[in-house]
């Protein structure tokens, strides 16, 4: 009876097009942030502390930097650039998921 729960629940979510959530520390490994970026340190890009310090306090952080990742950019952080990242390296709720994750950093 609760494995027939759990597959149901299961059976929904990939129906509807939805994933089950990664973990955002997961999320972002598995996408590749983790090559550039760090929790605390700065390697090719910020830290995520750094980033959390740098939108601290704005309620459309989230909003801002999915677009910054989606659409890649340079210029704010120095000169090496961040590459795009669509949605299928890292979907949408993940996305917002580890972003919010970050700025609480």
């Amino acid at each position: 009876m609760k494995y027939s729960f759990v597959l149901a629940a299961l059976l929904v979510t990939v129906a509807s097009g939805g994933a089950l959530a990664a973990d955002p520390a997961a999320a972002a490994q598995k996408a590749g942030c983790m090559a550039c970026h760090a929790m605390d340190k700065k390697l090719v890009g910020p830290s995520f502390k750094d980033i959390a310090a740098k939108y601290k306090g704005q309620g459309d952080a989230v909003a801002k930097l999915s677009d910054k990742v989606r659409k890649g950019g340079s210029g704010v952080w120095g000169p090496i650039p961040m590459p795009p990242n669509p949605d299928t390296k890292i979907g949408d709720a993940d996305l917002k998921e580890m972003l919010a994750w970050i700025l609480k950093a």
